[in-house]
């Protein structure tokens, strides 16, 4: 979400071993069969060979388990990591209580797990699918006013942190409207910017144009490291950046938001690295409408890029997308689909990070998602007047037209528009590649 928080590929098939725990497993599983075939065979019951065999076994076993874990890497294809569907959605999140962040600064405060539920704004709800026609349960999180004036609202914190990662949201109803900042986003906020930001489903002001940002440190820079080939969108454009010298906007000059550095020359002020979707139906209301959407994020330092998709019609997504989706909660994993991203299409956004490009992958690491609904603040508020001119105009009554203000005073009033501004989501999937020994080229080199 652009802030300084406050808070404490599917690769192709390779012929080099996988090594994780349940591979090992089944390595020595089937060395096992081997062996006993190869005494069959012989018709040779002599224990020495035995043996021979159980300490060749435990010889490996042993290789296997003190590999050094820097040796593997996460190249192989994916695999599901989380599942988070219905009634057990909530466990795999903290609910933050307090107020907003002092860099978003948004006219609410969320609230505990507890009263959430006595608020009624986090709650399951079983309802008809209208892709399957089967009953499903969905996730809604909303908010409530309040008497003091910002509304009670929710803002979760995943439990698990990630280094890379297939990250999934199927969600029916996105928060919209004006004064409403909702996020679906990856942070490490207690270390931010150094370990970075993902911000994969944002809007304010009931925008229709999917963004993906990414905010970091120094020295993580997209320019002449991204092919347009590689995506179906573009770098926003950004001008009207106030000179230096004298204070006033030039309007003369333009230039893509490609530098991820939060304090990045001739950028807004924490805008990092946005990429811009080429249609105007993938946020808000458009992907309502449609009976919601996919959002997809991979995040792949190993193949050096960070992408990303929308399906902005529930009814557009990919079978493979949609399969993995479905089959994702089931207890039998050998019938789970995985995800394969290159059947998906060219994404919209494309980020090169990792070795050989302008932004090590080490400006991402440790981060967990969140999901957030924020009102007004540094973003929704200060973009009210200039978004929302009808309700800047009724609710501007100190006669001063200061934006924040003015979006808080219409929050405050409790329009029924806000009815909007809620999330059901189907389910959050999160996938991780498999770790694996890499493969040495020609000549001996990993």
């Amino acid at each position: 979400m652009a802030r300084n928080q406050s808070y404490s590929s599917i690769a192709e098939e390779e012929s080099s071993p996988i090594l994780d725990g349940s591979d090992r497993h089944h390595a020595l599983e089937k060395m096992d069969l081997q062996s006993a075939s190869t005494i069959n065979d012989h018709n040779d019951s002599s224990p020495w060979k035995c043996r021979a065999f159980v300490v060749a076994a435990a010889v490996l076993a042993l290789a296997l388990v003190l590999l050094p874990s820097s040796s593997l890497k996460p190249i192989g294809p994916y695999r599901l990591v989380e599942a988070q569907e219905g009634h057990n959605f909530f466990s795999f999140y903290d609910f933050f209580d307090g107020p907003d962040s002092e860099g978003s600064a948004g006219y609410n405060m969320y609230v505990s797990k507890e009263k959430a539920i006595e608020l009624d704004i986090a709650k399951v709800v079983t309802e008809e699918d209208p892709i399957s026609g089967v009953p499903v349960d969905f996730v809604h999180m909303s908010s409530a006013p309040t008497k003091n004036g910002p509304r009670d609202s929710i803002r979760l914190e995943g439990k698990r942190r990630f280094d890379h990662g297939l990250f999934i949201l199927d969600v029916r109803h996105q928060p919209d409207g004006c004064g409403v900042w909702p996020a679906f986003w990856l942070t490490d906020e207690a270390v931010w910017p150094r370990n970075g930001e993902i911000d994969i489903l944002e809007g304010v002001n009931g925008q229709k144009v999917a963004k993906t940002a990414l905010h970091t440190s120094d020295q993580c820079d997209m320019y002449a490291h991204v092919s347009p080939r590689s995506m179906t969108g573009e770098f926003e454009w950004i001008t009207g950046i106030p000179n230096g010298f004298t204070g006033e906007p030039d309007f003369k000059t333009a230039k893509p938001a490609d530098n991820c550095w939060v304090s990045a020359q001739h950028q807004w002020g924490n805008q990092g690295c946005t990429a811009v979707h080429d249609r105007d139906d993938t946020l808000g209301a458009p992907v309502n409408e449609n009976g919601g959407g996919v959002y997809a994020l991979e995040w792949d330092p190993e193949n050096r890029a960070i992408k990303s998709w929308v399906f902005s019609s529930i009814h557009d997504v990919p079978q493979n997308l949609l399969d993995s989706i479905d089959s994702a909660g089931l207890r039998d994993a050998s019938k789970q689909v995985m995800p394969d991203p290159h059947s998906w299409g060219t994404p919209y956004a494309f980020f090169a990070i990792g070795e050989g490009t302008g932004c090590s992958a080490d400006h991402f690491k440790n981060m967990r998602i969140v999901f957030n609904l924020a009102f007004c603040g540094n973003v929704s508020g200060n973009r009210f007047t200039r978004e929302c001119p009808a309700l800047a105009k009724k609710f501007n009554e100190e006669g001063i037209m200061d934006p924040v203000s003015t979006c808080n005073a219409y929050i405050e009033s409790d329009p029924e528009a806000l009815d909007e501004a809620y999330w059901k989501i189907r389910g959050v999937y999160v996938y991780e590649r498999e770790l694996r020994l890499p493969k040495k080229d020609s000549n001996g080199e990993k």
